[in-house]
Order: C-alpha cells, then sequence, then structure tokens
C-alpha cells in the first residue's frame, strides 16, 4: 500500500538511438570521442584564439586534398600501383527523403505555433517563444557561435555520460525542480494570465 514504486531505468544508450553516434557520446567507442573533442578543441582554438579564418582553411584542406589525389592518381597509372581508395560520390535518396520528412515535420511544428500566437492568441504559448528567443539572445551576448557550438559539442560528451551513471538521483531532482516550476507557473498563470481576456470561439467563428 504505502511502498514506493522505484522508477524504471531509462536506456539512455536506445535513447540516443543506439547506433554509433550514441556510442561516441557515451564514451563506449572511447578513441572516436577522443577524437571528436581533440577535433573540436582544435578548430576552436585555431577559429578563436589564433584568428584563423574559416574559408581560408576550408580552401587549404581542400586544395591540399586535391593535389594529393591527383598526384596520387597520376603516380598510380605510371607505377600500376593501385588508385586511391575513393568512397562512391554520391548521396542516397533515403538519406535526402529522411532529411526533407524530418525538415517538413519542424517546419510544420513552427507553423503551428505561429498560428497559435497569431490566429488563436495564446498568450501563453506567445510569453514561451518570447522567453525562448530573450534566453538565446541573451546567450549568444555572452559568446559567438563557434564557441557556442563548441560548449554544445562539450556537453554532447558529458551530460549524457553523467546522465547514465548517475540518472537515479538526478532524476530525483529534476522531478522536485520540475515541480517548483510549476507550482510557480500556476500561481503566475491564475494571477496575471488567466485574467486577460480573450476571444470567444463565437467572435472566432464570425471572423
Amino acid at each position: 500500500m504505502g511502498e514506493s514504486v522505484t522508477p524504471r531505468r531509462i536506456s539512455v544508450h536506445q535513447a540516443l538511438g543506439g547506433g554509433p553516434v550514441a556510442d561516441v557520446l557515451l564514451w563506449k567507442r572511447w578513441y572516436a570521442s577522443v577524437g571528436v573533442l581533440v577535433s573540436a578543441t582544435t578548430l576552436w582554438i585555431l577559429f578563436e584564439k589564433a584568428g584563423y579564418n574559416l574559408l581560408s582553411f576550408v580552401a587549404n584542406v581542400l586544395f591540399l586534398l586535391v593535389v594529393i589525389l591527383f598526384f596520387w592518381a597520376k603516380s598510380a597509372s605510371l607505377l600500376n600501383r593501385p588508385f586511391p581508395p575513393l568512397p562512391n560520390l554520391e548521396i542516397p535518396e533515403e538519406i535526402v527523403a529522411k532529411a526533407a520528412g524530418i525538415i517538413h515535420v519542424y517546419a510544420n511544428y513552427a507553423l503551428s505555433i505561429a498560428r497559435e500566437i497569431v490566429i488563436d492568441k495564446n498568450v501563453k504559448v506567445f510569453l514561451q517563444v518570447v522567453s525562448g528567443f530573450y534566453v538565446a539572445s541573451y546567450i549568444g551576448s555572452l559568446c559567438n557561435f563557434l564557441t557556442l557550438v563548441y560548449i554544445g559539442v562539450l556537453l554532447s560528451l558529458s551530460v549524457p555520460l553523467l546522465y547514465d551513471k548517475y540518472q537515479h538521483h538526478i532524476d530525483e531532482k529534476l522531478c522536485l525542480a520540475h515541480k517548483i516550476i510549476q507550482e510557480q507557473y500556476k500561481k503566475i498563470d491564475d494571477a496575471i494570465l488567466k485574467k486577460i481576456p480573450l476571444p470567444s470561439n463565437k467572435e472566432k467563428k464570425t471572423q
């Protein structure tokens, strides 16, 4: 009767897709995780600290790649050696269709939010969107886009691993924080939002 039910442990690996990306984020393929971390750190130092230009970097890398492949192919034809092992340079239709489907879902979701704000005059959604844009603008004023991406890489390589190890304790803290936020939001909703007049259904139909 009074026993507490232990929450079922979530498989973080399965939640992340269960593929090679999940292995990298959870450091199951530590060599790949280290490679991502070192590459991201190197690029951040090059562009942010050393002042290297992104366009120049990409152009130089492609220049060296093309030169190496060209002379490799020329020498291979003269010395009867194998040609450079280039993969099949084409994008499969399945990947294009999958990417288009993802874009379609997010575009419809954004349009549905815009409809709730403009047509349905949903004040709650409006405040949530405005708050989100304000937070994004504030974060953008603290650091540039490259630093933000680098921080995102660091968080991606640390947060899933920490959550996988300390999931029970983190869930307890998140549930407590969620209850506090819900209580504060209910107070704001009762004190302010419910007092804002909204158009009735009859007025919407006449419009």
